[in-house]
């Protein structure tokens, strides 16, 4: 089915392309019969999520931000951007820039542009392209600050190749108003895109859960910047419901195909760059999870441990709480045990089937959680927090059998963990939580400790990293940035500050 549709996608794009190429005198050669001369906004935004999850995993997610918040660690120099705070070559600060504004970025407008705004068969697909392109557009934001935003597709329909750069501040206004306008609209009775929509086959009323859901994660991400701002929207989204059970949580789907664009991006990365040999040792670029995560798991006695970390052990994955060993963030060179150290289990996070999980029921009850810690919401923020916990370990299970932990397991960490104590001790058990909870959305939980501070990491401080030994705050803007756009890039950074990894966006200057 998913190779039918790429096909089907690939030619209506090139169509599209042959159409604006044609010459006066040669439109019937560069005519394609097989391909529909205008962009089909279903085909169109299934790329877009396609693209949205896939890009630059490793280099974003696994290297910069799993470095950076001690999930993942490497001995390598070249990819220890977060783990050493390095960069002396490649492309990890910016990839996920260059890549998202020529796919995921495009593609959402290119299917927005597409839908008819005064066509009521088109409300439901309108709201729901608008709601991914908050998704799409705030992860952007938030790696990097002030960012080409409103007129960041202008390149295809204005010729407009210098895109100004959006405060973030303005940005973040304007995402949480296409949130409430869009969620607003959504009609059940109203066709939506169906099976070319990957996270929930249409299903309208869950999109509002998610649109709401994403408006209490960005309302929350103003709390401390702007907290007057951040109560009315986090109060709005509660208002107006969120995902709080295990069926209302949003994945992205993959099947264990032959084409990469199908399979997970998170296990696809992992395996085509450190772990395919599967003995743990010839790991391409040196990766193992962190010592700091796998030793919070085993002092916690956390059931997540056996499902997360395996050690290969006599040539087979062995999941045993005994065997579990991070290895230290910082390193410069391999260690003689490397082949002790935790790695992905290939059965659960390296499973090409697996879900990606964009907002689930753990991570808005941690959310609510804070709400009710703020005074922002009436509900209960201890059985919200183990609410989150359980809903947590039972999401493993999407991702086989080799991740179901038993109720009893559950019932168990929810009971040894109760969140107690002052304010801030509470906002510090809740951040903790959210650090393993949100484990392989890399960007998300680095973002949520620029703004908590929680987990208390301790930083490495390895000569000649680029941060002073302190932990990234934001990625880089790219080169090319520089020569194509150098005015608009001039104007963002006298606005936020120097292109450095240590400059802190909008929302994380107290």
């Amino acid at each position: 089915m998913k190779m039918r549709f790429n096909y089907l996608l690939y030619t209506a794009i090139a169509a599209t392309l042959a159409f604006q190429s044609c010459d006066k005198g040669f439109e019937e050669m560069n005519v394609n019969p097989d391909a529909s001369p205008t962009v089909q906004p279903e085909y169109m935004f299934s790329k877009a999520l396609l693209d949205a999850f896939g890009n630059s995993y490793f280099s974003t997610d696994v290297l910069a931000c799993g470095g950076s918040m001690q999930h993942f660690a490497t001995y390598k120099d070249v990819p220890g951007i977060g783990d050493k705070y390095y960069f002396q070559q490649g492309t990890y600060p910016y990839d996920y820039f260059t890549t998202g504004y020529t796919t995921a970025v495009n593609e959402i407008a290119t299917t927005i542009n597409a839908l008819d705004a005064d066509n009521p068969a088109d409300g439901n697909k309108l709201a729901i392209a608008r709601i991914f392109r908050v998704y799409i557009m705030h992860r952007l934001t938030d790696l990097y600050g002030d960012i080409p935003y409103s007129a960041s597709a202008k390149g295809y329909t204005e010729n407009n190749f210098t895109p100004k750069y959006d405060a973030q501040e303005d940005i973040y206004a304007d995402m949480l108003k296409e949130l409430d306008e869009s969620a607003a609209k959504l009609d059940p009775a109203v066709a939506t895109f169906g099976p070319g929509d990957f996270v929930y086959s249409g299903d309208v009323n869950k999109w509002k859960k998610f649109a709401y859901s994403l408006m209490l994660r960005l309302g929350m991400r103003l709390s401390r910047k702007a907290p007057d701002v951040a109560e009315t929207w986090v109060k709005k989204a509660i208002a107006g419901g969120v995902i709080t059970a295990d069926g209302d949580i949003a994945t992205m789907k993959y099947v264990d195909g032959s084409q990469a664009i199908n399979r997970n991006p998170a296990a696809a990365s992992m395996l085509s760059n450190d772990y395919a040999v599967a003995n743990g040792n010839n790991n391409t670029e040196g990766g193992k999870l962190a010592k700091t995560f796998i030793d919070v798991l085993r002092a916690n006695n956390d059931p997540r441990l056996n499902v997360i970390a395996i050690v290969w052990n006599n040539g087979k994955a062995d999941t045993s709480t005994a065997l579990q060993k991070g290895m230290p963030n910082g390193l410069l060179n391999k260690p003689a045990d490397f082949t002790t150290y935790s790695e992905p289990n290939p059965a659960t996070i390296l499973q090409y089937n697996a879900p990606f999980i964009l907002m689930s029921a753990a991570e808005v009850n941690l959310l609510l959680a804070e709400a009710g810690v703020n005074g922002w919401w009436e509900g209960s923020a201890a059985g919200a927090f183990a609410d989150a916990i359980g809903a947590s370990m039972r999401n493993w299970a999407l991702f086989g059998s080799g991740g179901v932990i038993a109720r009893e397991k559950i019932a168990a960490y929810q009971a040894a963990h109760p969140l107690t104590g002052g304010a801030e001790a509470m906002k510090a058990m809740i951040g903790q939580e959210k650090w393993v909870s949100l484990f392989l959305d890399e960007q998300e939980i680095h973002a949520n400790w620029r703004r908590t501070g929680y987990p208390a990491l301790t930083p490495v401080n390895v000569p000649g990293n680029t941060t002073g030994g302190t932990i990234p705050r934001r990625l880089l803007y790219p080169p090319s940035e520089e020569s194509v756009n150098s005015g608009s890039l001039a104007e963002a950074i006298t606005r936020q500050g120097p292109n450095l990894m240590t400059t802190r966006v909008w929302w994380d200057k107290q």
